[in-house]
């Protein structure tokens, strides 16, 4: 007799596994534990054989039924229902594998080792964000320009225009790298180009006029706040690297004695030396007298395992009312590169070396962090020298230090 919804239900384990049949080979095997499973017993090439169709009550007697027929479906057109289910599964296991976010994954795990953590965290956390939870689990060969643009037109709505610039590129880099390692044939972000809102270019305030400028310095150096913020603020114009590079220094990575500070660019993580002027010695020698025994140069005023808070000078200059549209943390770098480019005559190469930004030779070979490094090391003492005669009401010509003319461009 057919089995039925109450007998299953009711049915008791007993001291040895007992088996009630259904039809069609169907029935259902209860073991002394308890547990209910729905097995097939089917022949195929002569041979008796076993097939598992589901747990109870996670599969019912009549799911139970529906897959006993697709299997005797099988059957009957020379396929053994076990074979199939192995080939199915490891379909599946292939596809996952070949996923956007399983290559993707594997992408990010391969460069990441390149990219300084922050760089990473956020190209990790805006694909985890905006892009795996649409098109993650799709097979990467299978994704079209239109579904990817549909993923970045999400991101546009809620006007994270540059986001979404990012996003498009970290997809295309994804899509390349499938295609490299044979999982994809061709990459649909290169279909979307023009298709994205155009980002408009942000530009960080600086202001360049020498008698502005001067009285930020002079400013600078009264501030009535920390001694560890008024320092950093004042080091910042002299040191001009990135805004997270200063916030974070250690005093592991300085060299007093030979006025060098080395440490790995956040930007390239590549090693970069900025040299070290006397008059940024001598706002590290007064705070060397506070933090200088601990990690870093310029701690947090709340924990002092912790680098200070990015907004620490920001807030710092807006309470000397230096506006934000005259000045940032970041501002110190394009002041330093346009100042000793069009005021002072130094050679370009010289300053983008400092600025740490890539810089090849005529053959294309990256430059190494120590490339014109004495003639760096003049330029930074000319720079600090330059900023002292501005703060002093010097200006034109007069503001002009004297300096090595090997310097020039």
């Amino acid at each position: 007799m057919p089995l039925t919804d109450v007998a299953v239900r009711k049915v008791k384990p007993s001291d040895k596994t007992k088996k009630l049949f259904d039809s069609g080979g169907l029935y259902l095997e209860v073991s002394p534990s308890g547990g209910r499973w729905w097995r097939l017993k089917y022949r195929y090439g002569g041979k008796e054989k076993r097939l598992s169709l589901g747990v109870y009550p996670e599969t019912s007697l009549k799911e139970a039924r529906k897959r006993r027929d697709e299997s005797r479906q099988l059957l009957e057109n020379g396929v053994d229902p076990s074979v199939s289910r192995k080939a199915l599964k490891s379909a599946r296991a292939e596809s996952s594998a070949n996923s956007f976010e399983a290559v993707a994954r594997e992408w990010f795990e391969r460069r990441s080792t390149d990219w300084v953590e922050d760089h990473g965290n956020r190209i990790i956390r805006r694909l985890e964000r905006d892009v795996f939870p649409r098109i993650g689990r799709r097979p990467i060969s299978e994704i079209s320009a239109p579904e990817l643009l549909d993923v970045l037109r999400r991101i546009e709505k809620r006007g994270a225009i540059e986001t979404a610039h990012r996003a498009l590129s970290n997809c295309g880099q994804v899509f390349r790298y499938a295609i490299a390692t044979a999982r994809a044939e061709r990459d649909p972000s290169g279909d979307l180009k023009g298709a994205l809102t155009a980002v408009k270019a942000k530009h960080f305030a600086a202001t360049t006029d020498p008698d502005r400028l001067g009285l930020m310095l002079t400013a600078m150096d009264g501030y009535h706040g920390t001694t560890t913020v008024r320092c950093a603020m004042r080091l910042a114009p002299l040191v001009f690297v990135r805004p997270g590079e200063l916030r974070k220094a250690e005093w592991a990575h300085f060299d007093l004695g030979a006025a060098e500070w080395r440490y790995q660019a956040s930007k390239t993580a590549t090693p970069h030396i900025v040299p070290l002027s006397r008059q940024a010695l001598e706002i590290l020698q007064e705070i060397h007298h506070i933090t200088g025994n601990g990690r870093y140069v310029f701690p947090s005023a709340r924990s002092p395992s912790r680098p200070m808070s990015d907004n620490a000078i920001l807030a710092a200059m807006r309470r000397m009312d230096i506006g934000k549209d005259e000045m940032t943390g970041h501002g110190f770098r394009a002041v330093a590169r346009t100042i000793l480019d069009e005021v002072l005559g130094i050679r370009p190469d010289y300053i983008e070396h400092q600025l740490a930004h890539r810089v090849r030779d005529p053959h294309g070979r990256a430059y190494n962090r120590t490339a014109h490094l004495d003639e760096r090391r003049k330029m930074m003492q000319v720079w600090a020298d330059y900023l002292d005669a501005i703060k002093s009401g010097k200006t034109g010509t007069d503001a002009l230090p004297s300096s090595d003319q090997s310097l020039a461009s």
